[in-house]
């Protein structure tokens, strides 16, 4: 996974303990502490996966395009990064080359598929901690401290 995953999960988080109003970027991006063109980008691919919504106007801006608890953490990483594979062969059967030959290939088939059943039952709502009604600010400056860093994530 990469760091793009994590701070999108930061934002749903965000987005999830929010109130129900629509929350602009730049709303997100000072409440979580990440830079504001990393939150535009990270938007526009949960918005692009069918997580988040987003209503253009003066009271525009994004909403989770359903509740947290049917949110799972397999769709906040296909949104993300793209579908799950650990190897190129991990995709679906037939998309690497040497598959005919392999001696391993079933095995992190099997393997991926496990992750990825793993990851369907793991829900926007436990990845944010909010089961029992704790509903955390979230704050990912701790993440974003250098500013080497942050220089990257806003050149994307």
């Amino acid at each position: 996974m990469s760091r793009l995953t994590d701070y999108g999960t930061g934002v749903l988080a965000y987005l999830a303990a929010a109130d129900e109003a629509p929350h602009s970027a730049s709303q997100v991006a000072e409440q979580t502490g990440l830079p504001a063109a990393t939150v535009s980008k990270i938007l526009k691919l949960l918005t692009r996966g069918g997580l988040v919504t987003s209503h253009r106007g003066a009271l525009g801006g994004y909403l989770l395009a359903r509740p947290a608890n049917e949110i799972t953490a397999a769709e906040v990483i296909d949104a993300l990064e793209g579908p799950l594979a650990l190897t190129e062969c991990s995709v679906e059967p037939g998309s690497c080359e040497l598959e005919a030959s392999c001696l391993v290939g079933n095995a992190w088939q099997r393997i991926n598929l496990a992750i990825r059943r793993a990851l369907e039952e793991i829900s926007l709502a436990e990845l944010a901690n909010m089961q029992a009604g704790y509903r955390p600010r979230v704050d990912l400056r701790t993440i974003v401290a250098s500013p080497g860093r942050t220089a990257r994530l806003e050149r994307g």
